[in-house]
């Protein structure tokens, strides 16, 4: 099945934990937690320098809330974007949350993820 097929609520189920799970990791600082996840192609393209530089020094990554508010889904190929709203413990505002999920070897695996 091609993960577009499913609706808004049945991509949710899905997507929901999986954003969970990354704040926490990133709150955390915990980098074998938060991309345990990843398609491997996402894996292969990381520059674990940079994204280890996230965890030690990003007061945003570090912080950020748990409570998210779904904005929408935009499909294409044989990928889902989730949209969420997002905000940080300690800095004032809001920021937009990206995270593309779709099948690899037929399990669900993120292909992209970033706040905005």
């Amino acid at each position: 099945m091609n993960i577009i097929e499913k609706t808004d609520d049945e991509i949710l189920a899905i997507a929901n934990p999986l954003w969970s799970h990354l704040i926490k990791a990133s709150n955390d600082g915990k980098y074998g937690e938060f991309v345990k996840y990843f398609s491997l192609n996402l894996l292969r393209g990381l520059n674990e320098v940079e994204v280890g530089k996230q965890f030690a020094k990003s007061e945003l990554t570090r912080n950020l809330s748990e409570s998210v508010e779904f904005i929408g889904t935009i499909r294409r190929g044989e990928h889902v974007t989730v949209l969420y709203r997002t905000r940080s413990k300690k800095k004032k505002g809001e920021w937009l949350g990206r995270l593309v999920i779709g099948y690899e070897d037929k399990e669900i695996k993120i292909f992209g993820a970033s706040i905005f």
